[in-house]
């Protein structure tokens, strides 16, 4: 079986106490929005990009979040995938604007409740890594740290 390796990138957006999440398979499946990266793009980019892309809601980068890796097979081929997240600060937009052919929507969650959903544990810990971020960098107050992103 061939292997392929794919790279992309995704964000979790904070808005006061609230994470983003995007449905598929109307609604059975929850996770954070993620794509892959365009020729030339950042990690970063393609983050702020897919999240805009996927959810209609724009985000100032704070954080480099850990990365997850995972292999399935796709069409006879063996992937390994590597995503790189983004803690992003809400700058706009409306998660009533998702895009019907990448998702079947896009919610605003309170932390706890955003994690819990979370399909897949993989993406479980990245948030919980977001929020022990938020919670000891942050401490509810982002506004003011938007311009202190960490790396």
């Amino acid at each position: 079986m061939k292997l392929e390796h794919q790279r992309s990138a995704g964000g979790l957006v904070i808005r006061g106490g609230e994470v983003l999440l995007i449905a598929l398979q109307e609604g059975r499946r929850w996770q954070l929005p993620k794509g892959h990266l365009e020729p030339g793009e950042s990690a970063e980019q393609a983050a702020m990009r897919e999240v805009r892309e996927e959810t209609g809601v724009r985000g100032r980068p704070l954080a480099a979040l850990p990365s997850i890796d995972y292999w399935f097979v796709e069409r006879g081929r063996r992937i390994h995938k590597t995503v790189e997240y983004f803690l992003l600060e809400f700058a706009g937009g409306s998660a009533d604007e998702f895009d019907p052919k990448e998702v079947s929507g896009a919610r605003w969650f309170p932390w706890e409740e955003a994690i819990a959903r979370l399909s897949f544990d993989n993406e479980k810990s990245v948030a919980s890594a977001a929020q022990r971020w938020w919670q000891e960098r942050a401490g509810g107050a982002v506004g003011e740290l938007a311009s202190e992103a960490v790396r």
